[in-house]
């Protein structure tokens, strides 16, 4: 299924170094990393408002972020780190909105808070190894333990989850309306995040608006 992940804000303990910190946050799902865009002179209190979308690889329970400061002349510092479980709701199709503990120099839990929205969609895979909408999962071709043929090794196709490809799935019918009252009541907030959270609510209004409420805590 797909995994659609809203990084919207941390609220972190301590600035490290002489100026404000320009944090972003960078996640694993899996074997797949996405980075979101660097928060400038975010300091202690960074906002991203990113919507990352991926596909959960079976038997993937959690998620690793990391947050870095990003540096001009140096490489960027990692300033605090967390394993995030997906909550079982999620899997079931709730949106989840959660304040996650943050790792670091600190200590565990010590580093501060990241506020992250978590939604879940399934999409079918059929025996045939195509997700919905016809869409091949990924493949690679590695080595075979068997003995070589003829002096040349034999290579086996074995479905591996390093980069899979999002299915193009028919978008949903929402209520343009209702979507445009939202955006009006959150006019500071990226349009884009408003959407996505609509989506992950699935069209429903009064859900949306208790889930960006939230993000505005």
């Amino acid at each position: 299924g797909r995994l659609n992940i809203t990084v919207a804000q941390a609220k972190l303990v301590k600035n490290y170094g002489m100026t404000r910190m320009d944090p972003y946050v960078r996640l694993r799902v899996g074997h797949c990393v996405y980075e979101t865009h660097t928060d400038p002179n975010g300091g202690k209190n960074p906002s991203w408002n990113k919507v990352v979308q991926c596909l959960l690889p079976q038997g993937v329970t959690s998620m690793y972020l990391e947050i870095y400061d990003e540096c001009s002349f140096t490489m960027d510092e990692l300033i605090a780190w967390a394993q995030v479980p997906i909550p079982q709701a999620v899997m079931a199709g709730e949106t989840h909105e959660e304040w996650y503990p943050l790792n670091g120099k600190q200590g565990d839990g010590q580093e501060g808070m990241i506020n992250l929205v978590l939604s879940y969609t399934k999409v079918p895979m059929n025996p045939y190894g195509m997700y919905a909408g016809g869409t091949m999962a990924p493949v690679m071709m590695v080595p075979s333990t068997a003995a070589p043929m003829y002096g040349m090794r034999q290579y086996a196709p074995v479905p591996v989850y390093t980069q899979p490809p999002v299915p193009v799935a028919p978008p949903p019918q929402f209520n343009e309306a209702d979507l445009k009252q939202v955006e009006e009541m959150f006019p500071n907030m990226d349009k884009e995040v408003v959407k996505s959270v609509y989506e992950a609510n699935r069209g429903n209004k009064d859900a949306t608006v208790n889930s960006l409420l939230q993000m505005c805590e």
